[in-house]
């Protein structure tokens, strides 16, 4: 949307004063991860998914790589080396340029959906039994492990020495990112799924417990728990102090974080299905999958519907944004790419096992894990 069209979108709706609409229209530009680098779940802190990579606008496969059990961790690219986790529990070190096997590190029985996070030279990752495992990035070493009480399905953040993960007791857990060192630990009423969004040091999701939580990541004070609207498996994504998520009461949400108040709900008027799948936002537009097998483009400040593409099933895998154009896997075995301003598909890829794993971008590279233990590399 060009910014005269959202200025007056915006003024109908009567948001034209919100702080988050002023920042919107004076053009800041949005977070995005550099065009070589992918080091987190979603790219960056406020995980928006965007990558400022180009793409090559005609995909191939490049490479593929065999893993025993399915891959549900999304990919970090870092230093030209792909990190991901495994169903049988591994972490693994791939080369970018053609898949061979650097090294691979034992976790746990099973690695989830938590997706590593590499900084200063290590790499976080969490397992199924509930530990948060840090190793050398250069070759796989082991440098700590750290218990907690349930399963992780979040993935670790980091912010400066600390590292915070979330896990099914409930719990936000912080450890010092160099040896492991139980920092603070953050309870809420129900499972932490979601990774959680760093914006100015302060960590956001929106949990199972239908509360949207703001956790200063220094000490792991409590900054305000207001209401998500609902259940929540999405991880929230943060774009000019608006945080969006979709929910299990089948809505897409927009909570201004300053006033701690929802803006807009979004809900298709006749399927009614949750989402899972985390949004990307770019230049004004809010792009998330749903079990209602739709990838959706809403528009940022109104919540309304700028295009939608319909799959052939449900899309858990959280779009990616390069290019100009969006990547997603769905349930359905493919991998689609499309177009960011249309929502046209441009190219699709059947894999033929469900792609839930969300992908990661880096140097004119898309990387997405399927349910039948294949990591994927187009390019």
């Amino acid at each position: 949307m060009d910014r005269r069209r959202f200025l007056t979108a915006v003024a109908a709706a009567g948001l034209a004063a919100h702080p988050a609409v002023r920042a919107w229209a004076q053009g800041r530009p949005a977070a995005m991860a550099p065009a070589d680098r992918w080091p987190q779940f979603r790219g960056v802190p406020s995980l928006v998914g965007v990558s400022a990579a180009t793409v090559p606008a005609r995909l191939s496969v490049r490479w593929t790589w065999e893993a025993a059990e399915a891959i549900d961790s999304s990919a970090a690219i870092v230093d030209g080396t792909v990190f991901v986790g495994t169903g049988e529990g591994e972490l693994v070190a791939l080369a970018l340029a053609d898949g061979a096997l650097r090294w691979r590190y034992k976790a746990g029985e099973s690695i989830g959906e938590s997706s590593p996070a590499v900084a200063d030279g290590r790499v976080f990752i969490g397992d199924l039994d509930g530990v948060c495992h840090a190793v050398r990035a250069s070759d796989g070493t082991r440098l700590w492990r750290a218990k907690t009480p349930s399963e992780i399905k979040s993935s670790p953040i980091v912010f400066g020495d600390t590292v915070a993960i979330g896990s099914y007791d409930g719990g936000l857990y912080a450890f010092g990112a160099a040896d492991g060192t139980p920092r603070w630990s953050v309870m809420t009423d129900n499972y932490v799924h979601g990774t959680p969004a760093v914006v100015d040091g302060v960590a956001y999701f929106a949990g199972c417990d239908e509360i949207f939580h703001a956790v200063r990541l220094s000490d792991g004070r409590k900054l305000f728990a207001t209401s998500a609207s609902a259940y929540t498996g999405a991880s929230v994504a943060i774009d000019r102090g608006v945080a969006y998520f979709g929910t299990f009461d089948n809505q897409v949400v927009a909570l201004d974080i300053a006033t701690q108040r929802i803006l807009w709900q979004y809900e298709h008027p006749d399927r009614k299905f949750p989402y899972y799948s985390s949004a990307a936002i770019i230049d004004g537009t809010v792009i998330l999958g749903g079990r209602d097998r739709f990838v959706k483009a809403l528009d940022a400040a109104t919540g309304k519907e700028v295009w939608s593409y319909f799959t052939r099933a449900r899309v858990e895998s959280s779009p990616a944004v390069a290019s100009g154009r969006v990547y997603v896997g769905g349930n359905d075995g493919r991998f689609y790419v499309l177009d960011l301003a249309s929502g046209k598909r441009l190219w699709e890829h059947e894999e033929g096992a469900p792609l839930q794993a969300s992908p990661a971008i880096a140097s004119g590279r898309i990387v997405i894990g399927s349910a039948d233990g294949r990591l994927l590399c187009f390019g």
